[in-house]
């Protein structure tokens, strides 16, 4: 019995310790998976619920936000010369909710910027997240800023436009607004393409230290504006500017236009408007000295009109350039009003009609071609229509339709009266006579490329054209009313023109005209077209004293430019220079014009004067109608005068003679 008793004690013991060894295992076992499980709760709740704001929290403290306005694209002449562009300039906002002290800040940006102290404290007192301060402010004033560190008050980049051409091509180029907006002109057209992206972005930094810009999505984008370039040269555009300024200013206009365009592409090399409009100061300018006058007046255009009749009545067979006309000895009476011309003058062949600019001669060629066909005619060559350039507020023009007209409706409208075009329809119309009587649209952007032009459409047969061209070409080579637009060595066709303008009250005519002058160089095969005009000019107001001698100016210096303009010949050969002196005076020059002193230019012909200024950029005004300079002003051996005058041609005057002294 007694050691039965003993070994039930020994095993109890052992049976316990095992069991107490499985609990602790367990527990710990349970404490590990409870330990495990709460580390993966805890990983997935970050992960899944808390991730996107912790996300959110990591990229705010390793990327910046903010809003960055991007860089404007420029605008390009022909040749890559900038015409506008953008630079880079602070500006300064505030956000009132974070600013710790209003009067103190307030006044320190009133003393900075001056501003009135008032008004930043009125804007410090609002709730507003965003005030703007001050836009575009100058190096100085933002380091000041920057140094003072004041809480809510921040700097941004922006850009700043700026025109280094000046008031070259500006009523073309337009102007745009404090916040960088086109508001007129090629600015305003082309707004979506050339304007900078402005939005919230995000900003860091490669490895290599560049900085991206990127969207709120963190996707890299570019905020710069896309470029445009103009089928405009600036030589040329300054030429243009130069002559229509001078003959503006001497007959006393009220302002004026010129047009230059390269034939063989309806290129337009130059659009002048006088007065000047510098886009760099815009704001301080008149309305009037904005407008594109080119595409947006509408006038008269008078006796410009009659090579359009001419060649319609040519094509039609109503005439031949012999057929003779009754001029009323410059007095006609037509269902009982007055037609005159300048001079009297009885019976005149269809060519002498066209060379001495007979108002009653054309009314009567356009009476025997009728209205119809001279209004579809008139529609072919684009009239009562927008030039396709697409420039903002292009006017249309004024051409009621043929059933409108009586017969002194169609009387008037062949001599240009009772019609309203615009420079560039007038430009777009003679382009069809330089282009063989076929339609060549005009072109003023080279990039972007716009939408295929429209196929081209015969107007007139090249056999009129030809004949119509030899008529223009007697209004300038004979005695006709073009003959100041002359250039020896280079046949010229044109036709001048003077219009009356309609009165104020909309009823009849008043006491302005319109003279304006178009030319075709050379005469006989048009690679240039040049038109002039003047509105208003006095005391002299006709278009062949006014405008030929601008176009003539003009043509001059783009032939030189194109080198298409020929060697001067000596009328006499003991008194000219031989070609061997002229030689050696053109391969001087330029290397004078390397230093300080004014090259003598004498006795040179006038091409290989003005490729030695070209060189230094300048565009003289040239006087006389000669095509070899006579005397210059500044005098050889004095200093070049770009430092003492900024005109366009530099101060730089060439005075012209036929032949030797």
């Amino acid at each position: 019995m007694t050691k039965r008793v003993s070994r039930s004690r020994e095993g109890s013991p052992a049976r316990a310790k095992t069991d107490t060894g499985k609990l602790k295992l367990l527990l710990v076992g349970l404490l590990f998976a409870g330990i495990w499980v709460t580390l993966w709760g805890r990983a997935a709740y970050v992960q899944l619920y808390l991730g996107p704001e912790l996300k959110k929290g990591a990229e705010k403290q390793s990327l910046a936000t903010g809003f960055e306005l991007g860089e404007r694209g420029r605008i390009y002449d022909r040749n890559g010369s900038i015409l506008a562009t953008s630079v880079e300039s602070k500006s300064v906002y505030v956000s009132p909710i974070k600013v710790d002290n209003a009067a103190q800040t307030a006044q320190i940006l009133a003393q900075t910027l001056d501003v009135p102290q008032k008004n930043i404290e009125r804007e410090l007192g609002t709730k507003k997240g965003f005030v703007w301060i001050k836009r575009q402010i100058g190096d100085r004033e933002a380091q000041i800023l920057e140094s003072e560190k004041l809480p809510g008050v921040f700097l941004t980049s922006e850009y700043r436009r700026m025109f280094p051409n000046h008031h070259s091509a500006g009523q073309v180029l337009g102007f745009v607004g404090v916040d960088g907006v086109g508001l007129e002109g090629m600015e305003k057209h082309f707004e979506e393409r050339m304007a900078g992206r402005q939005a919230k972005y995000v900003v860091q930094r490669d490895a290599t230290g560049r900085r991206l810009y990127l969207d709120d999505q963190g996707r890299e984008m570019d905020i710069r504006g896309a470029d445009v370039q103009l089928t405009l040269d600036t030589v040329i555009q300054d030429a243009a500017e130069q002559a229509l300024a001078e003959a503006v200013t001497k007959y006393n206009g009220r302002s004026g236009m010129a047009i230059v365009v390269k034939v063989s592409s309806g290129e337009i090399l130059a659009l002048a408007h006088f007065p000047f409009l510098n886009p760099n100061a815009a704001g301080l300018s008149k309305p009037a000295a904005r407008r594109n006058r080119a595409a947006l007046d509408m006038f008269e255009p008078g006796s410009t009109m009659k090579p359009f009749v001419f060649a319609a009545a040519l094509d039609q067979k109503v005439i031949d350039a012999n057929k003779i006309f009754d001029c009323e000895n410059g007095k006609w009476v037509l269902r009982g009003k007055t037609i005159r011309d300048t001079h009297p003058y009885r019976w005149l062949s269809a060519n002498r009609i066209l060379r001495y600019s007979s108002n009653i001669g054309t009314a009567k060629i356009g009476l025997a071609l009728g209205a119809q066909p001279y209004y579809n005619t008139l529609r072919k060559l684009g009239f009562g229509e927008r030039s396709g350039l697409n420039i903002p507020s292009e006017s249309a023009g004024l051409l009621r339709p043929a059933k409108e007209w009586g017969e002194f409706d169609l009387a008037t409208i062949s001599f240009g009266q009772g019609i309203g075009v615009t420079g560039l329809q007038m430009a777009n119309a003679y382009m069809v006579l330089a282009n063989k009587g076929v339609t060549k649209p005009l072109k003023l952007v080279l990039e972007p490329a716009g939408p295929p032009p429209p196929p081209s459409e015969r107007v007139f047969s090249e056999q009129t054209v030809d004949t119509v061209l030899a008529m223009m070409r007697e209004v300038v080579e004979e005695d006709g009313t073009g003959k100041l637009a002359r250039i020896p060595g280079v046949v010229v066709a044109g036709k001048t023109g003077t219009a009356q303008k309609a009165a104020a009250t909309g009823k009849g005519y008043g006491t302005g005209n319109v003279a304006s002058f178009v030319g075709l160089f050379p005469g006989d095969k048009p690679e240039f077209l040049i038109m002039a005009i003047v509105d208003e000019p006095s005391p002299v107001a006709l278009g062949g004293i006014v405008c030929a001698p601008a176009v003539r100016e003009i043509a001059i210096k783009t032939l030189s430019y194109y080198n298409r303009l020929p060697e001067a010949k000596a009328a006499d050969p003991k008194a000219e220079p031989s070609e061997s002196s002229m030689h050696e005076k053109a391969t001087r020059a330029p290397s004078a014009q390397a230093g300080a002193n004014v090259p003598d230019l004498t006795g040179l012909p006038v091409r290989r004067a003005l490729e030695v200024l070209g060189k230094k950029g300048i565009v003289p005004t040239l006087k006389g109608s000669g095509m070899v300079v006579d005397h210059q002003k500044p005098l050889p051996g004095e200093a070049w005068p770009e430092a003492k005058s900024s005109a366009k041609d530099g101060g730089f005057v060439l005075w012209l003679q036929e032949g030797g002294k």
